[in-house]
């Protein structure tokens, strides 16, 4: 039988309730169990595709085509298996089912409320992973916080779901906060004591608590709060603040959360945690020789989670390299004719990050260029491919006009257009072309030499393309598609034949690299950088040797 791990938060958004159930997820995958994660939302969007990544972070799309919370990324990350739609549910989807099913009529003319008909469509959908017989062990992150009026009917499916299948088969941790109170010179347990209080208000009696700290919790402060809160002492875990999230895992092993999770579903220890690789790859991440500077020019860097994915892939393909990457934030709006130079001037590399819209698309355009021109290593992701696209018909094959129908819709040249499946759409939500789709390499390329393989699987998110029509003018003058979709001859990557490492791909590959396979883009991207830095400091030493020597 499938058991359930479900984890709650109190107190404070942000604690981590993603990493913690990956960091769980992956220790009990560790062991040799089949494992899986879910995401619960409380928004009533159906998806967060339509919303601005000011108010969510980053979209993170799956094979299937599923724009999903952020925290499915984290997921994939950790456990390096994918996710699906059937990992990331929402309010909007549960209620979009239930109005359906009334409207269709099969409540047979009841009163359709809260309770019982949305929470047995929650309790559907927690169960739904368990019920495929794939995994020993689903791990299920509730959204917002205790107390919140949004999360209310999934606390209450959650108390269902634990009185139905019983505690040896149903386990819940609490995240929650000790602050650090500076002027006392105190941890403060009473937020967590009220948090719980919260829960066993609404029936859940939570078997774990992990507590957020940035001080060591004493034995008698474990005591204290086991004691207010009704759990047994040895169940109080510590998750002090760790530098990186890929130490959490270490730190809940340290901390017996693995252990004390499967004593209470009554699942056997089997052997200890294989995280062999994982330590590679932490040890690599501490210990790294060299240091690049990546220049991201994005139009949403003031949040660091709207590029998320991104983040994460630099420090995948650093580890692989043993190279640090610094991360040189650029928002594109601030990039001007005036100014471009001085702010790219400083960076080893430079990404172009996807987005929507015309707001810093000049800025953009402006990197590619900066980039192409000084022969510095170039990735542009999605929109950052189109922009290199229209820079290159800009100023090299000279068509002045040159743009995005995204963004002028009647430009003389249209070198981006809207894909022809897009023309007929009106609804915006889960329409774009989405998922994972093939790509044909030209072995003749720096993209097979990145991949080393002629066929490839990448995610997609985007409505507008290359425009076929202009195909053979890019090429004859240097600009080159290296993969192109097999089916409908889409554009998938372009690259300079003439340039030591530019490329700009249509798909985004950050949302493949895990820690145990770094993206080759990335990891590829990355060494390009690094040759670039440390082979112009190189020839900088030799000129200052020949100055001495000549004077």
């Amino acid at each position: 039988m499938t058991k359930y791990i479900f984890v709650t938060g109190g107190v404070t958004s942000s604690l981590g309730k993603g990493i913690l159930s990956a960091s769980l997820a992956k220790l009990l995958q560790a062991r040799g169990y089949r494992v899986t994660i879910q995401k619960f939302d409380p928004y009533i969007n159906v998806d967060p595709g339509t919303m601005n990544p000011y108010e969510h972070g980053e979209c993170y799309v799956t094979d299937d085509g599923a724009e999903t919370d952020l925290d499915l990324g984290h997921y994939e990350r950790f456990l390096n298996i994918p996710t699906s739609q059937a990992n990331n549910v929402t309010t909007g989807q549960v209620y979009q089912t239930v109005i359906n099913r009334e409207r269709n009529g099969d409540y047979l003319g009841k009163t359709v409320q809260v309770i019982p008909h949305i929470t047995d469509e929650i309790k559907r959908r927690m169960m739904l992973l368990g019920g495929t017989g794939n995994y020993d062990i689903v791990v299920s992150e509730i959204g917002g916080t205790v107390g919140d009026i949004e999360s209310l009917p999934y606390i209450e499916a959650l108390r269902q779901v634990k009185w139905d299948l019983g505690n040896s088969n149903c386990l819940v941790i609490h995240l929650t906060l000790i602050p650090y109170l500076k002027a006392a010179g105190e941890l403060k347990t009473k937020p967590t004591q009220h948090s719980v209080r919260e829960l066993l208000e609404i029936g859940v009696q939570p078997d774990i608590l992990v507590c957020r700290t940035e001080k060591t919790l004493s034995l008698a402060l474990k005591k204290k709060i086991a004691l207010f809160c009704n759990v047994s002492a040895n169940a109080v875990i510590e998750s002090i603040d760790a530098k990186s999230i890929y130490s959490v895992p270490l730190l809940m092993m340290k901390e017996k959360l693995d252990r004390i999770a499967l004593s209470k579903l009554k699942l056997p220890l089997r052997d200890e945690p294989q995280m062999d690789s994982w330590l590679e790859f932490l040890k690599s991440l501490k210990n790294s020789k060299k240091v690049v500077k990546i220049g991201l020019v994005g139009k949403y860097v003031e949040l660091q989670d709207a590029y998320k994915s991104i983040n994460e892939s630099f420090i995948h393909g650093g580890a692989l390299n043993e190279c640090k990457v610094s991360v040189h934030a650029i928002h594109s709006e601030t990039i001007n004719e005036k100014n471009f130079e001085q702010k790219l001037k400083s960076v080893d590399a430079i990404l172009v990050a996807p987005g929507f819209g015309e707001r810093g698309i000049q800025g953009k355009i402006l990197a590619c260029e900066y980039a192409r021109v000084n022969k510095i290593p170039f990735l542009g992701i999605c929109l950052g491919m189109q922009c290199a696209v229209i820079e290159y018909a800009r100023n090299v094959l000279k068509l002045k006009n040159a743009h995005s129908t995204e963004i002028k819709p009647n430009s003389l040249h249209p070198v981006i257009d809207l894909m022809e499946e897009q023309k007929k759409v009106v609804k915006k939500g889960g329409t774009m072309r989405l998922g994972a789709y093939p790509c044909d390499i030209n072995p003749e390329s720096k993209a097979f030499e990145v991949y080393k393989q002629t066929s490839i699987l990448e995610r997609h998110r985007h409505r507008f393309e290359f425009n076929n029509k202009y195909l053979e003018k890019f090429e004859e003058a240097g600009l080159i598609a290296s993969g192109i979709n097999p089916e409908n001859k889409l554009v998938e990557i372009v690259e300079l034949r003439d340039h030591p490492f530019y490329i700009g791909v249509q798909y985004h590959p950050e949302l493949k690299s895990t820690v145990d396979n770094p993206h080759p883009l990335f990891v590829q991207f990355i060494k390009a950088a690094m040759e670039h830095k440390y082979s112009f400091e190189k020839v900088e030493t030799q000129i200052s040797k020949e100055d001495i020597i000549l004077n």
